[in-house]
């Protein structure tokens, strides 16, 4: 994680340090820009969120009740609502457990950051040490190499900061923007818990390769389902013509400085890195597995199609 901050940081550091501002002073700058940034953040939105999250924890007993009433109405069923209620798990005792994570809302969020101080210090101390003495660490590593590799070491390691930390950058700006569009839309449309349904959203859309789409907008869609059916259709409609938009206005423009990376190979790093190094190695896959593939591109051989193999892609076209 402190290697992908550090990375992530690089197009900010290398913009700070045209200015002649010492990159030690630069990643400083970011970095404290980075903690400003969040707690700004929390104190706008951090307690309409975990007001929001425990209401919709609280809540969801009596929601799937009503909707057991209704396929019971529409369907001619004789659906239990309790007996769907406990074999979901949502019974009081459990759903108090999950409650009480939110109950405390900001000041419990403080808590937990402050019971986990070390480690995020840990983590920003080893990112800043990274940033700031990302120059001389690469000396330090060239210098045990001979002068050949130490041409394909520096190449590769600018290949790899140039495209994982494009691709972070990118992703975050994206699910940033994808957020705050659906909130705008979720409260406009009266959905309740939009503040959550929302982060959710932009960022499981973003950071969930080829199925994250899906999944994102399918939580706010069970959540309408339960309060306010209609709300479904609209809900699709939006999300359909965003989804448009990012795709062919947004995205190519956003990530136009990262590398493209095919979704089966995208999906393939998540599930191997999140059994290897759990949720963290879920969250780190896809931009590891695009600085290796830019590695291959930059140094990987490749051949002369033969006729046979090159009239392939014709021959299905047709």
């Amino acid at each position: 994680m402190a290697w992908l901050i550090a990375i992530a940081m690089e197009p900010a550091l290398s913009y700070l340090t045209r200015f002649g501002i010492k990159r030690g002073a630069a990643t400083g700058i970011v970095l404290a820009g980075l903690v400003v940034l969040t707690a700004l953040m929390f104190a706008l939105f951090g307690g309409i969120f975990f007001t929001q999250a425990n209401e919709l924890v609280t809540t969801f007993p009596n929601m799937v009740a009503s909707q057991v009433d209704w396929v019971n109405t529409h369907f001619n069923l004789n659906l239990d609502p309790e007996s769907v209620i406990t074999q979901l798990n949502l019974t009081p005792t459990h759903l108090a457990s999950v409650a009480a994570s939110f109950a405390g809302g900001v000041m419990g969020l403080v808590a937990a950051i402050a019971g986990g101080f070390f480690q995020l210090m840990t983590m920003f101390l080893f990112a800043f040490y990274i940033a700031a003495d990302g120059p001389r660490i690469r000396q330090i590593i060239g210098s045990r190499l001979s002068p050949s590799y130490q041409e394909i070491f520096v190449t590769s390691w600018d290949v790899a900061v140039e495209k994982t930390g494009g691709f972070v950058v990118s992703k975050l700006v994206l699910a940033a923007f994808s957020s705050t569009v659906h909130a705008i839309f979720f409260a406009a449309i009266g959905l309740p818990y939009w503040l959550p349904m929302a982060i959710i959203t932009g960022i499981v859309s973003q950071f969930i390769p080829t199925v994250g789409t899906y999944i994102g907008i399918l939580i706010p869609i069970l959540v309408a389902a339960f309060q306010q059916p209609t709300d479904v259709i609209w809900i699709l409609i939006f999300a359909t013509i965003y989804q448009q938009v990012e795709n062919y206005l947004l995205s190519p423009r956003i990530s136009k400085i990262t590398m493209n990376i095919h979704p089966a190979i995208a999906f393939g790093s998540v599930i191997l890195f999140a059994n290897l190094f759990g949720a963290i190695g879920a969250l780190i896959a896809i931009p590891i597995a695009a600085a290796i593939l830019a590695v291959i591109e930059v140094y990987g051989m490749r051949y002369e199609l033969i006729p046979e193999l090159e009239g392939i892609e014709d021959a299905s076209a047709n």
